[in-house]
C-alpha cells in the first residue's frame, strides 16, 4: 500500500504532494514501482498535528482519488470523516482507512457497509493531540488485541460485512517505541482475530531512534532501511499489507519472504516424498505433483496475503 498524503504537515513528506497534479503523479509513480493499492489521504495524523475541517480535507483528496481510480488504479482514502469517505467511494476508492475505527465518527464505518467498501479499524485511543498520554497498557499485545476485538464485534453489530474488514494495530498511535516493537514480535496474536492484517511502520519514530541508536531519531530520509526490515519481517508473518511511502526495496522485501515461504514449502514437500518412498520404495508420479502443487500453492498465498504493497 504505497501512501500518497495531500497535507503540508505529514511527518515523513508533508507539502511535496500538496498540488493535485503533482499527488496524482506520485501515485502512478508509486503504482509503477510495485504497489498494489494506493492510500490518498488529506489529513496529517502524526502526533499533535491539529485536525483540518472536512471541506479543506475534501479539497485535498477528492481530485486525487477520482483521477488514480479513473487510471485503474485501486484507491483506498484515509480519512475519519463520514462525508470524506462517501465522496472518495463515489469517485472510485475501493477501501476505507479509517485510523480510528469508527470511533472518530460513527457514521463512517456505515459509509463501508452501505456502498460494500472494504473497511480498514485500526486500534485508536484518541486524536493526535494529547494521544502519547494514552500510550498506557497493562499488556501492550493482549490490550490491543481486546480493544481491537471489541471494535470488530461492534462494527459487526453495525452491520459491515465481516468478509470487508482489515485490521490494524495503529503502530505509533497511543504508543511508545517499546509498545511497537512488541507489537510486531507478536503479529501472530493479532492475526488470531482472523481478519487481514495492515501495518503501518513507515518510516517512523521509533525506527528513526533505532537508526540512530540515541533518544534523537534519525532524519526521515535514513529510515527507510529499518522500514524495509520490517517489511520483510512482517511479510513473513503473513500480514495482508504494508502501508509504505516508497514502494521499490519494501517490494522487494516482499518478494524476498515469498522465495523463503516457497522454499520452506517445497523441501517440506521433499521430506514428505523422500519419507514416502522409504516405505513403498519407490516414488510415485502423484507424489512429484503434490509437492509441486505445494509450491504452487505456496507462493499463491504469499503473494495474496503478504504480496501487498
Amino acid at each position: 500500500m504505497g501512501v500518497v498524503n495531500v497535507t503540508p504537515d505529514s511527518f515523513s513528506d508533508g507539502g511535496r504532494w500538496m498540488d493535485p497534479d503533482a499527488a496524482i503523479a506520485h501515485g502512478l509513480a508509486l503504482v509503477a514501482e510495485g504497489a498494489d493499492l494506493i492510500d490518498v489521504g488529506g489529513e496529517s495524523t502524526r502526533p499533535g498535528a491539529v485536525r483540518v475541517d472536512g471541506e479543506e480535507e475534501l479539497r485535498r483528496v477528492l481530485p486525487v482519488v477520482r483521477a488514480l481510480a479513473q487510471a485503474g488504479v485501486p484507491v483506498s482514502v484515509d480519512t475519519m470523516r463520514a462525508s470524506t469517505a462517501r465522496a472518495a467511494v463515489d469517485a472510485g476508492a475501493v477501501l476505507v482507512n479509517d485510523v480510528s475505527g469508527g470511533l472518530a465518527d460513527p457514521g463512517l464505518p456505515l459509509v463501508a457497509r452501505d456502498t460494500g467498501t472494504a473497511y480498514v479499524v485500526m486500534h485508536w485511543r484518541g486524536h493526535s493531540v494529547g494521544m502519547q498520554q494514552r500510550a498506557i497498557y497493562a499488556d501492550v499485545v493482549r490490550d490491543v488485541r481486546d480493544e481491537l476485538a471489541g471494535r470488530v464485534e461492534a462494527l459487526l453489530a453495525q452491520g459491515l460485512d465481516p468478509e470487508r474488514l482489515v485490521v490494524d494495530p495503529g503502530l505509533g498511535f497511543s504508543k511508545t517505541a517499546e509498545h511497537n516493537w512488541a507489537l510486531l514480535a507478536h503479529l501472530d496474536v493479532l492475526a488470531d482475530l482472523g481478519y487481514p492484517l495492515l501495518v503501518g511502520a513507515s518510516r517512523k519514530r521509533f525506527l528513526g531512534a533505532l537508526v540512530s541508536g540515541t533518544d534523537q531519531p534519525a532524519p526521515v530520509h535514513e529510515r527507510e532501511s529499518a522500514t524495509v526490515a520490517v517489511t520483510a519481517l512482517a511479510a513473513s508473518a503473513g500480514v495482508w499489507a504494508v502501508r509504505v511511502h516508497s514502494v521499490r526495496d519494501n517490494r522487494a522485501a516482499v518478494a524476498v519472504a515469498a522465495a523463503i515461504e516457497a522454499a520452506a514449502a517445497a523441501g517440506a514437500s521433499g521430506a514428505a516424498a523422500s519419507m514416502s518412498s522409504a516405505s513403498t520404495g519407490s516414488a510415485s508420479v502423484s507424489s512429484a505433483s503434490t509437492g509441486s502443487a505445494s509450491v504452487s500453492s505456496a507462493t499463491t498465498g504469499s503473494a495474496r496475503m503478504s504480496g501487498q504493497t
